[in-house]
């Protein structure tokens, strides 16, 4: 899949933008230590906020700063298939318009490199969204299921009210900056998301994906997209979503199935982004042991 210049600009530190591949894993970092989690034995957390918990019981096991309000970047997209799904069928078809793909150019925004014309199913422009971070995906899916992207983005925060997420507040599709003013969540509202969507059959199927492809057709062009998340393949691991803004750092929203349990967490704020998957992959098997002993 072809990324554009400005996504690779990005991952170079010059840009902010909104993707999961950017530093490598364990790229330099800050020297200073970590804050420790009061929970006993916890993983160490490095990023400025974190939160686990147990998707059948609600249990919260781990917290930091879970309450503060901070940019996540990418990881609004999982509201955007959240939304969509809510209204759409994955067999619906949208067509891709020349804004969709002019909105992730203008914006510096990565891209699943969609073609002006080509008419995809809700379900493949799902992939395109979640694999690469397309913010063309995101722009085509809110255009023709809000109406209009304004309208899109009030049933994103209108969804975020029904489910008790009164630290969230959209002003995209995407999680790109935003001229006038980024949106915000919480490590706890977006934990509290993840654990709806986990339950979402095509979301869980869709972010636990590596690689995912479509053959050329009458209908549109061929496609190959690369999922962001290195957790994908580690025992247990479903996804969920990964990010990058300068603002935000990186975040991650992930879950995984371990002893029997299903976990969901978020990590805000994190500034390698290597080690963040790392970390959620402690988080999850200490919350497991936790959770069995």
């Amino acid at each position: 899949m072809r990324i554009r210049k400005a996504h690779l600009a990005a991952a170079a530190g010059a840009l902010a933008l909104v993707t999961g591949l950017t530093a490598p894993a364990h790229a330099s970092a800050p020297a200073a230590a970590p804050v420790h989690a009061v929970q006993q034995d916890a993983p160490s957390v490095y990023g400025s906020a974190a939160y686990l918990m147990d998707v059948s019981s609600g249990k919260e096991l781990f917290s930091k700063n879970a309450d503060d309000r901070l940019p996540i970047a990418s990881v609004t997209k999982m509201m955007t298939a959240y939304v969509v799904l809510k209204t759409a069928k994955p067999t619906d078809v949208v067509q891709v318009k020349r804004e969709d793909v002019q909105y992730a150019e203008d914006g510096g925004g990565t891209t699943a490199d969609l073609r002006p014309g080509d008419r995809l199913t809700v379900g493949e422009l799902l992939y395109g969204l979640m694999l690469p971070s397309g913010a063309d995906a995101a722009h085509a899916l809110a255009r023709t299921y809000g109406p209009g992207v304004g309208g899109f983005v009030g049933k994103m925060n209108a969804t975020a009210r029904e489910l008790g997420m009164n630290d969230t507040e959209y002003v995209n599709a995407d999680g790109l900056p935003k001229r006038g003013g980024d949106g915000y969540s919480t490590a706890r509202d977006q934990s509290m998301l993840a654990a709806k969507a986990v339950q979402v059959p095509l979301i869980k199927e869709v972010a636990g994906t590596r690689y995912h492809s479509l053959d050329a057709t009458s209908e549109h062009r061929s496609y190959s997209w690369r999922n962001t998340n290195k957790m994908l393949g580690t025992p247990g691991a479903i996804g969920l979503k990964t990010g990058f803004t300068r603002a935000a750092g990186f975040t991650l929203a992930f879950a995984g199935e371990k002893r029997g349990h299903t976990l969901v967490g978020v990590l805000l704020g994190e500034s390698d982004s290597g080690r963040r998957f790392d970390t959620a992959e402690a988080l999850l098997s200490w919350g497991a042991a936790r959770e069995s002993a």
